[in-house]
């Protein structure tokens, strides 16, 4: 089998793996750096698709500590305080290593200073953004870095196994398939960041590209780690509805739509938010879906089951001018965002829960590192629009920083051949069984986890979902996809994507069930009430022998309590 040596290596080429590349070139530029990615360095993953902003507090009145009570707050008191404190105030830094050093573009005021817009759920307007196509920027920007400094890349390689030391006590590699060939490959590191991002491509709607599938959570289970708050699914409130057989439904239309003015309306085309909250359009992303949710389970939704959005009523050519992306986005699916409405619906868009790590991206397996969506605890139970791609960088950064200083007093480390031989025949099996039908199990997938782990949730539902999903997993096990041929065998990638996307979408039915209460993302029609702050917990999941273990662990008020804050009023 084919192996290679590095000194890092770097799994995912978002906003979180570049950044990481890049600070720990900077640190030491005689490491030698890898970045392992499942498709074309970038070309893919989720930040690249970020279209609303960059949340820091810039703006004279703004400050640290009122971009962190919103952090927390909106989390709904599940944050852990130290990572979302080192989220808002690392974040002034990135954005200045943004523009300064690597040469991004952001959109800007009449006086020179940098123009931020308003986000949903926060007290400031504080989103930096390039029109409606921020995350093409960042990324452009971060590649082009990357490239210059002839950081090592292995693109179209997929990680599909954490692999152990010899003695059990570190991360000693990570086993992979060349996507090219089919053929398996053991890179072995003194130091590995996870960084695949989330996407919770498991729903009937979604943002994410369907090549995502919770890789590196799915690996992190069956590498024995604990995950956290993994009930929190974050639903974005404004999905194109572009109707069926088309991978456009889903897409975001993003919030900024919602901060400018624009309008939701009901199938019968009544503005409707006013119901639900006083903020209207501009409530968090959780109450904007479960109010939308609502309006649809009332039967009051548009021809293709959503509602509407109108931006009309703003000016058609001020729209255009705002939202360029988002109106050609329409566009393209046949659809006048300038002047007509168009349907949304809910989507799936960020996974809040994640692996257990600390603020200088360790976790509790040495030489295993982690950031961006990988991660819990830096936004609880929802996150803020805008501190996704904050919460990427500032921890990718992090992460290069630390790793590379980690190396120098590291060897590489004798990887268990018994893990890796184990991988390797669980990940063959399909090709040595008669094809059958992966799409079944993926439509399975999708309107189980939409109907009974969706934006509302309840007992009976996620009970049903269990026994949906141990269904799944069975028939998928029993499932074959033939050997015809290893090379971009898509069939072969598609079951792996399904065996990490059931094991997650088992772990946040769990989580979902262990949490009798309602708190952001996270809504039980039989809990509604959000339960005591004072003594919040999260829920943590662990893989043990086959079987998802769950257990409540209290969120530490280490910064802030509920009901007090650490803004001083001038």
């Amino acid at each position: 089998m084919k192996t290679i040596e590095t000194d890092i290596l770097i799994l995912g080429s978002g906003g979180a793996g570049l950044f990481a590349a890049l600070h720990a070139h900077q640190t030491n530029p005689n490491l030698h750096i890898t970045i392992a990615v499942k498709g074309l360095l970038g070309k893919c993953g989720c930040t690249r698709m970020v279209q609303g902003g960059y949340n820091v507090a810039l703006a004279e009145g703004d400050s640290v500590e009122r971009h962190f009570m919103d952090t927390i707050e909106g989390g709904k008191w599940l944050c852990d305080q130290d990572l979302a404190w080192t989220l808002a105030s690392i974040s002034v830094e990135r954005i200045r290593e943004l523009e300064n050093e690597l040469g991004c573009f952001f959109d800007r005021n009449p006086d020179g200073t940098i123009h931020q817009k308003a986000f949903a759920g926060q007290t400031f307007d504080r989103t930096v953004h390039k029109g409606d196509l921020t995350g093409i920027e960042i990324i452009n920007r971060l590649a082009e870095q990357v490239w210059a400094r002839g950081i090592h890349r292995l693109e179209e390689y997929r990680a599909i196994e954490l692999i152990h030391s010899a003695d059990g006590k570190s991360l000693a590699g990570v086993l992979m398939i060349d996507m090219q060939t089919g053929e398996f490959s053991l890179v072995r590191a003194k130091a590995v960041l996870l960084a695949t991002g989330g996407g919770p491509t498991m729903y009937k709607y979604h943002t994410p590209s369907g090549d995502k599938s919770c890789d590196g959570l799915a690996m992190a289970l069956r590498a024995g780690l604990v995950l956290r708050d993994m009930e929190m699914v974050q639903f974005h409130p404004t999905g194109l509805l572009a109707g069926p057989g088309t991978r456009m439904t889903g897409t975001v239309l993003e919030e900024g739509l919602r901060g400018a003015g624009g309008y939701l309306l009901n199938g019968d085309k009544e503005r409707f938010m006013g119901n639900y909250d006083s903020r209207n359009e501009r409530a968090t992303r959780d109450i904007v879906s479960r109010s939308i949710n609502s309006e649809i389970r009332a039967g009051r939704s548009t021809p293709n089951g959503g509602v509407y959005i109108q931006m009309s009523h703003l000016g058609p050519e001020n729209v255009r001018k705002l939202f360029k992306g988002m109106v050609e986005r329409c566009a393209d699916s046949g659809f006048d965002l300038a002047q007509d409405l168009v349907e949304v619906v809910p989507t799936a868009h960020y996974m809040m829960g994640g692996l257990v790590f600390r603020k200088d991206c360790s976790t509790d397996l040495p030489g295993l590192f982690a950031a961006g969506e990988d991660t819990g605890g830096v936004h609880g139970a929802n996150r803020l629009g805008g501190n996704g791609v904050a919460n990427s960088t500032v921890f990718g950064g992090i992460a290069g920083d630390v790793m590379a200083k980690w190396v120098t007093n590291q060897t590489l480390a004798p990887c268990n051949m018994e893990e890796v031989a184990a991988s390797i025949q669980a990940h063959e099996a399909p090709l040595l069984r008669a094809p059958g039908d992966i799409e079944v199990i993926r439509d399975q997938l999708a309107d189980c986890m939409w109907n009974d782990v969706g934006i509302s949730r309840t007992e009976e539902s996620l009970l049903r979902a269990k026994v949906k999903l141990d269904a799944l997993e069975q028939s998928l096990n029993q499932m074959g996809v033939g050997d015809l041929q290893r090379a971009y065998n898509l069939t072969w990638q598609d079951w792996m994507n399904l065996r990490n996307l059931i094991l997650v979408s088992k772990s946040v039915t769990e989580a979902a069930i262990a949490r009798e209460n309602s708190r952001g993302a996270h809504y039980r029609e039989d809990f509604p009430k959000p339960g005591d702050l004072e003594t919040s917990y999260f829920t943590a999941v662990k893989l043990d022998q086959d079987q998802l273990r769950i257990e409540n662990r209290p969120v530490l008020f280490n910064l802030v309590k509920p009901g007090e804050t650490i803004l001083v009023e001038a």
